[in-house]
């Protein structure tokens, strides 16, 4: 979930962010002379914080700001360059070689990356970070891993071996197509030591509680050995976590001192901090458009569409207050409230014309080899009076401006993130669309965090719809089929989502085949999303940084922040940044 971010300048940066990372600031002039040992800070989403630190992340601590961090002290096993193609060059796997049904695959580390003690990254720390991600995967975990259900994790995956110190060789239970294995399955394994991590060799439920334990203790000895191009530092609660530069890392060694991410309690904290310079990299929310000039003199800007989706996510759990959750569970009704979103009204009126309407899992923009044109035509656009139609011909009508059937009302709770204007003036434009359709809901605002960790089906019972504001990157999930988010009972399922059509779906974008087969297969996948509503679909914007609606925005003596900016990963590369004087 990552959930996520966007929006704002002209059309024409609009179009570049669209196609690339261009933009003002992305490479430093010859003239500038770097400073080294400078620190450059970053700002975090209002109200969030990074707060577990083991690469190995649970369904609760699927954020942003946590990716982010975790990237910066691990790699990957491997990593995705911009055209969202495996990057051997920047990756722990040297080499991949799979056989003719996409069931076993070989892979072999190279000896580039080392652990900051020294050690070399081994094959059996791979397969020791598999057993962590299987033990978390199973029923009964003391915590969920967060990615169940992608690439084939973990019941698709019969066995992971080290058959020497630098080979390791997984093998599935079924024939796949290697693409989504690779981007999917493989992408989620991010090493960690075993020597310094195995605590209870023989004791997998031990070793999650204690992961569990210091999840959120990074001055823990045990992450002071990464492999990553930074180490964790310090850090004051609510106001900063700082990386310094890992001396040991084997690829491109950062040249600024500190990389310090600060807590920011609302967007206009950020703006404050861009304009004084105690903030270089942060983002510009669409509330504060009209600002902007009074950041010009300092500051560039930079904006992109990143590889993902935006949505409402509806609990489709029995257990949502007041039974809506089994109302939500009839496709009419998620169409009658689809109906109800005015998608390019909210880009117009709230996002200064910046956007795309969206009706499927797949964005329009960027532009992939995965978006089936064909979604150009949105199913349900909008239309209130056609909703309200919709649901007086399934037997609902109104009593006192509420449908009702049966004793049962269209009347629910609405949480959303707080923090953002812009967003809380859309929950109250859908609030009055929905109202024309006799569907009325109650809003609530909510920091991200306890946003995150209510609407989550452990608590069913607490939610009915839910808005982040963002929306979804595909991080861990690369090849974009939905296996995490909408197969029953996957890990991001959070909408307890339950369609034996779309499980076939996904299943079948997983299967080996000739290229017009699996484009056949995915183009499939997603006309049926846009046509099931396994979530609500909002526009699409571009994003910043911090994944907060707005533009990119960083010192004019930062480079590096956008040539290096990558889409399909959304992770900061700051080990390539540079501060000039």
């Amino acid at each position: 979930m990552k959930r996520s971010a966007l929006a704002i300048l002209s059309s024409v940066l609009v179009s570049v962010g669209a196609v690339g990372l261009a933009g003002c600031g992305s490479s430093q002039s010859a003239s500038a002379q770097p400073v080294k040992a400078a620190t450059v800070v970053v700002a975090m989403t209002p109200q969030s914080s990074p707060n577990w630190f083991f690469p190995v992340i649970s369904s609760t601590s699927y954020t942003e700001i946590n990716a982010q961090v975790q990237y910066l002290m691990y790699k990957p096993l491997i990593d995705l360059n911009k055209e969202n193609q495996v990057s051997y060059a920047t990756s722990l796997a040297k080499s991949i070689h799979y056989n003719a049904q996409g069931t076993e695959y070989t892979i072999t580390l190279g000896s580039k990356y080392k652990w900051s003690n020294g050690n070399p990254v081994t094959a059996q720390d791979v397969v020791f970070t598999w057993d962590i991600i299987k033990a978390a995967a199973a029923n009964g975990a003391p915590w969920v891993y967060g990615a169940s259900g992608s690439g084939g994790v973990p019941s698709d995956w019969k066995s992971v071996v080290a058959t020497g110190s630098h080979t390791v060789v997984i093998t599935l239970d079924k024939p796949a197509n290697p693409q989504w294995f690779i981007h999917n399955g493989l992408s989620q394994i991010t090493p960690v030591p075993e020597s310094v991590w195995n605590k209870y060799p023989t004791n997998m439920t031990q070793e999650l509680k204690y992961i569990l334990k210091v999840s959120n203790s990074p001055t823990n000895a045990a992450y002071d050995v990464v492999d990553g191009p930074f180490k964790f530092d310090s850090w004051q609660p609510n106001d900063y976590w700082s990386l310094v530069p890992n001396p040991s890392y084997g690829g491109h060694k950062a040249t600024i001192g500190k990389l310090e991410f600060a807590y920011e309690a609302s967007a206009s904290s950020d703006f404050t901090g861009l304009k004084t310079g105690t903030v270089d990299v942060g983002y510009l929310p669409a509330s504060l458009w009209k600002t902007k000039s009074q950041l010009a003199s300092t500051d560039d800007f930079s904006s992109s569409y990143l590889f993902g989706m935006n949505y409402l996510l509806l609990n489709m759990d029995p257990k949502a207050p007041g039974g809506v959750g089994t109302v939500f569970q009839h496709r009419y009704v998620r169409e009658a409230l689809e109906m109800g979103i005015d998608q390019q009204g909210i880009i117009d009126s709230l996002y200064h014309g910046l956007g795309v309407a969206t009706d499927g899992p797949v964005p329009s923009q960027p532009k992939t080899a995965f978006y089936d044109n064909a979604l150009n035509v949105p199913p349900y656009p909008y239309n209130p009076a056609q909703g309200e139609k919709l649901l007086e011909s399934h037997g609902w009508h109104l009593v006192n401006g509420v449908m009702t059937k049966h004793g049962q009302k269209l009347e629910f709770p609405f949480i959303y993130v707080s923090a953002s204007q812009t967003i809380a003036n859309m929950a109250q434009l859908l609030k009055t669309d929905w109202a024309k359709e006799g569907i009325q809901v109650s809003l609530q605002s909510l920091p991200l965090d306890e946003l995150l960790g209510e609407a989550v089906p452990a608590s069913a019972n607490q939610w009915a719809m839910a808005y982040w504001g963002a929306g979804w990157t595909y991080q861990l999930d690369y090849y974009p089929t939905g296996g995490n988010l909408f197969a029953t009972n996957a890990g991001e399922n959070s909408g307890s989502y339950n369609s034996k059509t779309m499980d076939a779906l996904i299943q079948a974008t997983y299967e080996p085949g000739t290229p017009q087969q699996i484009q056949s297969r995915m183009d499939a996948y997603e006309a049926w999303g846009a046509k099931d509503l396994p979530v609500l679909w909002m526009p699409w914007l571009p994003q910043g940084y911090a994944r907060e609606i707005g533009l990119n925005v960083h010192a004019k003596n930062v480079h590096g922040t956008v040539s290096t900016f990558n889409p399909v990963t959304d992770f900061l590369y700051a080990q390539y940044w540079t501060v000039s004087k």
